[in-house]
């Protein structure tokens, strides 16, 4: 007999562009996060855009994959910020969030890489908190979407691409490399998959 679960998580889901592949090499261009409840009922967004970093430089390729889609590139770099004005408001933002909050992203790998640069660089914060920091903005260990979705389809992590999953899943949200478009995109796929791994759990409950 199962438990009845109790998910009080805030799930911080984020998207990221970036001009390159390397943090403090290359640049974050800019970031949303959509924080979202177990349910997928949400809480609030953040959006932004970062001003380069001093002595980086973009990526030859990465400027040319973003010619293609203009539109793209015009979000992610018009009116930017200075990134110690926009990570410190992500700070504030985050501290007005329903606690305990778990940063999410898909792939984490990339993701979380940059933001656990940009918080290290630019504020007393890391994504994951240290054993003795008392001070934090996440209370728990990150969750890379993408993998969740693997153990619930059952496919190896890899070679599975979110983007090629129902539409449905991400609430009819296209994926246009536009950051808020596809945080809250990757919201709504957490909350699907959330509710898909309920109801097996349900459906092959633990003696």
């Amino acid at each position: 007999m199962t438990e009845p679960i109790d998910d009080s998580w805030t799930y911080v889901v984020t998207d990221i562009e970036t001009d390159g592949s390397w943090p403090g090499i290359n640049s974050m261009r800019s970031f949303a996060s959509v924080a979202v409840t177990a349910e997928g009922t949400e809480h609030d967004r953040f959006e932004a855009v970062l001003a380069p970093l001093p002595s980086a430089a973009p990526h030859p390729e990465t400027l040319a994959w973003f010619q293609t889609i203009p539109e793209a590139w015009r979000a992610a770099t018009e009116n930017p910020e200075p990134a110690q004005v926009v990570m410190d408001n992500y700070v504030a933002w985050l501290k007005t969030l329903p606690a305990p909050r778990v940063f999410a992203a898909s792939p984490l790998s990339f993701d979380g890489a940059w933001i656990d640069y940009y918080l290290r660089r630019f504020t007393p914060y890391g994504l994951i908190p240290g054993p003795y920091d008392s001070d934090h903005v996440f209370d728990g260990p990150a969750l890379c979407i993408r993998s969740y979705a693997a153990a619930a389809l059952g496919r190896p992590a890899p070679g599975l691409k979110t983007t090629a999953l129902p539409a449905a899943w991400f609430g009819e949200i296209a994926h246009t490399h536009r950051a808020i478009d596809d945080a809250a995109g990757y919201a709504n796929l957490l909350a699907t998959l959330i509710r898909m791994t309920r109801s097996n759990a349900a459906a092959n409950p633990i003696d």
